[in-house]
């Protein structure tokens, strides 16, 4: 028993994206005795711009060889990022950069967060990709949160 619960303690450890910021949960859409399918929840805040977060959902593999990291999983995923609060684009922010990456699979596939600005709309566009490229292209989700207009803004 105890050689069981290191065992699964050793397992979830390292099917756990590394860098990701929170993991909110997760729900079991197809049962395997040896550890079942499901989708996971994961949030990333924004470390540049504060009150901005993200919130996508990837499909992780179950099973003996999902649970130790060789399982390739599916490259599905979405993707939506809301203002908690008011949003500022900082000045020196990069017109692109990279936010956040996830291992999706033991060497093979990463899920990789950019921020883009928007100048022109005062937005920022988070796009997730998967590194894996399936049919010439990879596979990809994107979202925008707008900037909070300024007091100044409006006055003509």
């Amino acid at each position: 028993m105890k050689r069981l619960f290191i065992t699964t303690i050793l397992t979830a450890a390292l099917a756990t994206p590394a860098l990701a910021d929170q993991q909110i949960g997760s729900v079991v859409t197809n049962f395997r005795l040896t550890g079942s399918d499901t989708v996971v929840v994961q949030r990333f805040d924004d470390p540049k711009v504060p009150n901005v977060s993200c919130y996508a959902s990837f499909a992780h593999t179950g099973g003996i060889a999902g649970d130790i990291g060789v399982a390739t999983d599916p490259s599905e995923f979405a993707l939506n990022c809301i203002a908690t609060g008011p949003v500022t684009i900082p000045a020196d922010l990069p017109q692109k950069e990279q936010v956040d990456a996830i291992s999706a699979s033991f060497l093979v596939k990463h899920f990789v967060l950019t921020r883009l600005v928007d100048t022109d709309k005062n937005t920022l566009i988070y796009l997730l990709i998967s590194t894996k490229i399936l049919h010439g292209s990879p596979a990809n989700a994107v979202s925008a949160v707008a900037a909070t207009a300024s007091p100044d803004a409006n006055k003509p």
